[in-house]
């Protein structure tokens, strides 16, 4: 079995920051990419960041220059650090990982989703 398991929600002022983390645990042969989704009340999940390995990134416009996402490979945890916050930025945030598991192959895997929100 894999779990991901985000913390870090919370609520914050606007112009405030936090940090969302996200653990995978179980059996993992490798992590192919790791990321953040996040869903607003009536609206779809969207992507926010991933991290494909290394330097390799991917923002949605709404969070280029804010949001920050890095990833411990020896801990398969991924981190999302959000600053300037806004109330648009409220939602359910959900870590997501891309894995490849001994005898199961290659998978994508959510956590139970982190809530955020932004007060005005």
């Amino acid at each position: 079995q894999v779990q991901l398991v985000e913390s870090g929600g919370g609520l914050v002022q606007a112009g405030g920051s936090l940090r969302l983390s996200c653990v995978a645990s179980g059996t993992i042969f490798s992590v192919n990419a790791m990321g953040w989704y996040r869903q607003a009340p009536g609206n779809q999940r969207e992507l926010v960041a991933s991290n494909t390995g290394g330097d390799s990134t991917t923002y949605a416009n709404s969070v280029k220059g804010r949001f920050t996402i890095s990833r411990d490979n020896a801990k398969n945890t991924v981190y999302l650090q959000m600053n300037s916050l806004k109330p648009e930025d409220t939602a359910v945030y959900y870590c997501n990982a891309d894995l490849t598991r001994p005898y199961s192959g290659r998978a994508v895997y959510w956590g139970q989703g982190t809530q955020v929100t932004v007060s005005s």
